[in-house]
């Protein structure tokens, strides 16, 4: 169970992890703690899985990068084995399970066709995967997804 004090953590560094040499220590100061235990906190709220990753968001199209959003008909079985299979490759930036024929979805993204042909490739002959769908986007929508805890 999260305390008070992990909540206002996990609210800070949602919004306002700095840009900074030591980004934690500001994040301490604004918490009126320390360096040490928002590192340690951190460190123990993504070992409790409430962190799956920590990192800024870049505007990948500027930066020569595609994304895809993929959609996957996956044997139920094999769902938790493929999902750990395709989070190996760097340029997956999360997978979800759906309740419909296409049951896994992913968003990957890639600098040139070919890296992205042959990790699609790679991620179609997982045993388990019947088919897949990788969709292009048409549309650029910015989704800001912040939870306020408390």
């Amino acid at each position: 169970m999260l305390s008070n004090a992990d909540k206002d953590l996990l609210n800070v560094i949602q919004r306002n992890l700095p840009i900074a040499a030591r980004p934690f220590q500001v994040v301490a100061e604004l918490l009126g703690t320390t360096e040490e235990d928002v590192i340690s906190n951190l460190r123990r709220l993504k070992q409790d899985n409430y962190i799956r990753r920590i990192g800024p968001f870049f505007d990948s199209g500027k930066l020569g990068y595609q994304g895809r959003l993929v959609a996957l008909k996956v044997d139920p079985e094999r769902m938790a084995a493929v999902a750990e299979s395709i989070n190996q490759y760097s340029g997956i930036t999360h997978n979800y399970q759906r309740e419909c024929e296409y049951n896994l979805w992913f968003t990957l993204l890639s600098n040139d066709d070919n890296t992205r042909q042959q990790i699609l490739a790679e991620i179609a002959e997982l045993p388990g995967v019947h088919q897949l769908l990788d969709l292009v986007s048409t549309k650029k929508y910015k989704i800001n997804v912040q939870f306020k805890l408390k």
